[in-house]
């Protein structure tokens, strides 16, 4: 199984150059299954040890959608297995995936995205990075994983434009708003020099070096506590915030897509649930037969 796993690895790195942090959540998620499939064969799996594998994610109280993603990553682990020809037959072809509950992502209104904007102290540099990174975040609707990425070289303040490499490590432009830009431009000129280890890098923690996913989630987390927020939100929450703004306002979805950097429009088209959720929210509040 393990040799099975190097080869699925390499053929996500070579072949579908997927992003590092795919290949890493695909290999946990195979390695987990190779401990429950133990000494057994993988041409000697069919849909039946499948389906005991989704039996004991059940018994061990596993989210739908854990169970989902992982049944996600042996799919495509099973399908390059046999277009490969290490198996004769798929087994997961006659497994089907969990059906998951609809939910609404968390949005903040427009006051409490200002709210947490303006927390950061602006006369330190170091909330000066915040103050960019959370105005980055939510004028254009970037990914945390995307915004850690930029380089200097990135963003086009003439233009206000900037360019993302995002799932698929597939590259795409998006518009950035004057208040962000100003803020990066701010945070850019007041880095010390002597500090920068990581010449490239936009965001940079305090040893000089590239900000992690797991940095500006904990920025975030600061400025929530900050500003007072109750929602239960993350760095995400801003995307989210992004997309549902831009349609209250009339932006089309198609657009909003192309924002987000969306393969499938369906994906987008939560936001359209979230907004009309918005709509029956004050229906039911102002409408005197509601």
């Amino acid at each position: 199984m393990q040799r099975y796993i190097e080869k699925f690895t390499n053929y996500l790195n070579v072949e579908k150059n997927s992003s590092p942090h795919t290949i890493t959540n695909y290999t946990a998620d195979l390695e987990a299954f190779a401990v429950f499939l133990a000494d057994r064969d993988i041409s000697s799996v069919d849909h039946l040890f499948l389906r005991r594998f989704l039996a004991d994610m059940r018994a061990k109280n596993y989210a739908k959608r854990t169970i989902a993603r992982k049944l996600a990553s042996l799919r495509t682990f099973f399908k390059f297995l046999y277009r490969e020809g290490h198996i004769k037959i798929n087994p997961i072809t006659a497994v089907s995936t969990p059906k998951l509950d609809k939910r609404l992502p968390v949005v903040l209104d427009e006051k409490k995205v200002a709210a947490l904007i303006n927390a950061p102290d602006t006369m330190v540099p170091a909330g000066l990075r915040d103050k960019a990174i959370l105005e980055t975040l939510y004028s254009t609707g970037i990914r945390v994983s995307e915004l850690v990425g930029l380089d200097d070289d990135d963003v086009d303040h003439i233009s206000g434009i900037i360019k993302v490499l995002g799932k698929g490590r597939k590259e795409r432009l998006t518009p950035i708003g004057d208040m962000a830009s100003r803020a990066i431009r701010n945070y850019v000129e007041s880095k010390s020099e002597r500090s920068v280890k990581d010449k490239r890098a936009v965001f940079l923690n305090k040893s000089g070096r590239r900000l992690t996913d797991r940095s500006v989630r904990r920025i975030v987390d600061k400025y929530i506590k900050l500003a007072s927020i109750q929602e239960h939100i993350s760095p995400h929450s801003l995307r989210h915030s992004f997309a549902t703004h831009l349609l209250d306002r009339g932006a089309d979805l198609r657009s909003v897509q192309e924002l987000l950097g969306h393969m499938n429009l369906s994906t987008t088209q939560i936001y359209t649930h979230v907004t009309m959720e918005r709509l029956r929210e004050a229906y039911d509040k102002a409408h005197p037969r509601a």
